[in-house]
């Protein structure tokens, strides 16, 4: 049956992790997979996390029963709550929310309800986007991806009057897929008043937003901050949707805890979505874990804990400021050609650093330095041991590798 299948191209992120771990050079650094680290490199568990697993098992509502199928309620309740603000009224009557496998999990179901319930049948991604979306909408079934202009190479910052300019000519009820907070790759988000102009376009095109929000707290260390674009279109009026991960900011990348939010025109909706909805995950998973979502739970719900999550992500949202700071720095010292302003400018995990697939083939064939071959890095795969190591190797490769 299967004699005429042939290999896809691999996942490169998992790839690339793949071939580090299999090197055996003791200078070799990872800066590719999308996961927190330390100082000195390792995984880190959040205390708070910690200490909600130790309360857990002495819950009343601790079984393995199955969840509903849209997922755990309270959870549902507390994701929206810090999406869009304790005192939001529209989450109260015209929202409808699905506890999701991850950031991915919510994309796939929110992207398969537009298409299906509502017809959509268009998208449009940034210029550059994290991989998956495109794969996730193709496999959904939308026959048009288009992209926009986002990144300009040459200045190393947002092309926005490129994105305004292709988004103009988009067709009626498109989907446009926007990074809420620390765009994957790029690190550069727009400002509040770019924000406003955006959401201004959609609403006279008639746009379909849909927010994917993976560092909400961790990019900025603000809650706030960090939600502004998406709290920005609520208060505005607009219908879109959200993707929400919980693998970055509560570091549960295995359990894949992730929450779907759709923010609908009229509280008379919500039944006829909720139903969809639950068709459309019953057909894909039936229900989803249950225990990824208990530690959010039990932290949300907790002002002391939600507290100490706060200063978790703090801790690791100034770890990462502070190592763009010592990088760019070092950069400069080398004499590093062109401008390095963007290392800092950028917020959350990534950098995109600017170098070109021969730099970035030299850095791993030279020295065992890792990365995607858009450039792209985590910061957090840089610290205080291999710093130096990799400022003067990006330095060689961008004298020596063109």
């Amino acid at each position: 049956m299967f004699n005429g299948i042939s290999p896809t191209p691999p996942v490169e992120v998992f790839h690339v992790n793949r071939c580090f771990q299999l090197d055996k050079d003791p200078r070799k650094v990872n800066l590719t997979i999308g996961a927190y680290r330390t100082n000195e490199g390792k995984p880190w568990i959040l205390p708070v996390v910690k200490e909600a697993e130790q309360l857990l098992p002495s819950r009343e509502d601790h079984t393995h029963e199955y969840l509903p199928i849209l997922g755990n309620p309270t959870f549902r309740e507390y994701s929206a709550r810090i999406l869009f603000g304790e005192n939001c009224e529209t989450i109260k009557n015209k929202l409808a929310t699905v506890q999701c496998l991850g950031g991915t999990g919510a994309l796939r179901i929110g992207l398969e309800f537009a298409h299906y319930a509502a017809l959509a049948n268009t998208a449009y991604i940034s210029d550059p986007t994290w991989g998956n979306h495109s794969l996730i909408l193709e496999r959904v079934g939308y026959k048009v991806i288009k992209k926009y202009r986002y990144w300009n190479n040459a200045q190393r910052n947002i092309d926005f009057e490129g994105m305004i300019d292709d988004l103009k000519e988009a067709p009626e009820r498109a989907v446009v897929v926007l990074h809420a907070c620390a765009h994957n790759p790029t690190g550069m988000d727009l400002s509040r008043s770019q924000w406003q102009k955006l959401c201004e376009l959609i609403k006279t095109k008639n746009l379909y937003p849909f927010f994917d929000i993976a560092y909400q707290g961790f990019a900025s260390g603000s809650l706030e901050d960090d939600a502004w674009a998406p709290r920005y279109f609520c208060n505005a009026g607009v219908e879109f949707a959200v993707a929400q991960s919980f693998s970055k900011n509560f570091g549960l990348y295995n359990e894949r805890v992730g929450c779907l939010s759709i923010l609908l025109s009229s509280e008379s909706l919500i039944e006829a979505a909720n139903a969809q909805l639950t068709t459309i995950v019953r057909a894909n998973y039936s229900n989803p874990p249950n225990y990824g979502s208990k530690l959010v739970e039990i932290v949300l719900s907790n002002e002391r804990l939600k507290q100490k999550w706060l200063e978790n992500m703090k801790e690791m949202s100034t770890r990462i400021k502070n190592i763009r700071q010592e990088f760019r720095a070092k950069l400069e010292a080398l004499g590093a050609p062109g401008s390095w302003r963007h290392i800092t400018d950028q917020i959350g995990l990534f950098s995109f650093t600017g170098l070109n697939e021969k730099q970035v083939k030299y850095l791993t064939d030279v020295y065992h330095i890792y990365l995607l071959k858009n450039g792209r890095i985590n910061m957090c795969g840089l610290n205080s041991s291999n710093v130096d190591y990799v400022a003067k190797a990006f330095v060689d490769a961008l004298l020596h590798a063109n």
